[in-house]
């Protein structure tokens, strides 16, 4: 008769293989239903793991078959709405497929890019979520990644040169969309805050800018327009520097919402009166964006959708082993919301 193990004593393959007489390769095919194993046996192994309620571990299976269950994803900044309930929606396809999530913050750093990368070549996650840092210029390092195989699905800061899956907003549309919206609220000289134009969404956001402007009769000029840097404190300075050199700008749209905010601090400084004298629209997901003074313009992004489909796109991919194409790419509406910095 067979004698069963204490309740607290943990029940893996090799006891079952010791009660059983077997090999741990025999009972392990046995409980994997393999036809190497005969029925008989089958039977005689599920009747004892039944009985000693076995639990295969799911981390060394695996291992196994060569896969982590964890994907990774990397984004520029934590300290930032978009991204965080990117971050919500992507947590929630995973959990859904069984996976977790490992994330790793660039902090917009080319170099740390790079060696985050270079870790991650190492197997430890099985697909790779990511939005790129805007210092990157060079994407060598990106296409080590599916050199390694390594699946990999952008969203809203996307590598235009990697074929893979990018999950996006209409960038140029709302680009477009928002510059149109400051024509409409008055505005004939327009200051553009452009976020890196290393990366395609600030490009796409750019020529919205400039066609819509072009399209109401406004021509574009280059002095209104100013790259933001990482440093709060040197936009600050980049704008403030802008409007006194240009006392004849009557709107801003800020390409992101750190932009936007820096401009605020400026007009506040300077007792440029928003909307009166400036009007300023911005990017931002900021739920806070309705409780500035006076309440802040905004062009929303769908973050959480953008996140969940991303990480829908990816797990797909590596349920089923196979490659991410580029023709699986989504591009979600964003939505504008007029409040009193355009004076609506």
């Amino acid at each position: 008769m067979l004698n069963l193990f204490p309740a607290m004593t943990p029940v893996n393959l090799k006891s079952l293989s010791e009660q059983l007489n077997l090999s741990i390769a025999t009972v392990s095919r046995a409980l994997r239903d393999s036809h190497e194993v005969s029925e008989a046996t089958k039977v005689r192994v599920r009747a004892l793991a039944s009985a000693l309620h076995y639990e295969p571990n799911a981390y060394a299976s695996s291992l196994r078959r060569n896969i982590s269950k964890t994907i990774g994803v990397v984004i520029p900044k934590v300290a930032n709405h978009f991204f965080a309930l990117a971050i919500n929606g992507i947590e929630e396809a995973a959990r859904q497929s069984g996976y977790h999530v490992l994330i790793y913050l660039t902090h917009d750093d080319y170099e740390r890019e790079m060696s985050i990368v270079q870790h991650l070549k190492g197997g430890r996650v099985d697909g790779l979520l990511m939005s790129v840092a805007s210092g990157t210029q060079d994407f060598a390092h990106l296409r080590s990644l599916k050199d390694a195989n390594i699946p990999i699905v952008f969203f809203d800061r996307v590598c235009a040169e990697i074929e893979t899956a990018k999950v996006t907003t209409n960038d140029y549309e709302s680009g477009y969309q928002a510059t149109e919206h400051l024509i409409q609220a008055g505005c004939r000289t327009i200051a553009h805050l452009l976020i890196s134009n290393n990366l395609s969404i600030g490009q796409f956001r750019h020529q919205g800018y400039l066609d819509a402007l072009t399209a109401n009769d406004q021509a574009p000029d280059p002095d209104l327009v100013m790259s933001g840097v990482m440093d709060n404190e040197q936009n600050v300075a980049l704008i403030r520097e802008l409007l006194l050199r240009r006392p004849d700008i009557d709107g801003i749209f800020a390409s992101v919402e750190r932009l936007a905010i820096s401009a605020y601090r400026v007009c506040h400084e300077l007792q440029r009166r928003i909307p009166e004298d400036v009007k300023i629209i911005g990017f931002s997901n900021l739920e806070a964006a309705a409780l500035l003074d006076p309440p802040l313009s905004t062009i929303t992004q769908p973050a959480y959708d953008i996140g969940r489909e991303a990480a829908k796109i990816l797990l797909r991919a590596v349920e089923k082993k196979k490659a991410v194409l580029s023709t699986q790419s989504v591009v979600l509406e964003s939505t504008l919301f007029a409040r009193q910095s355009t004076g609506s």
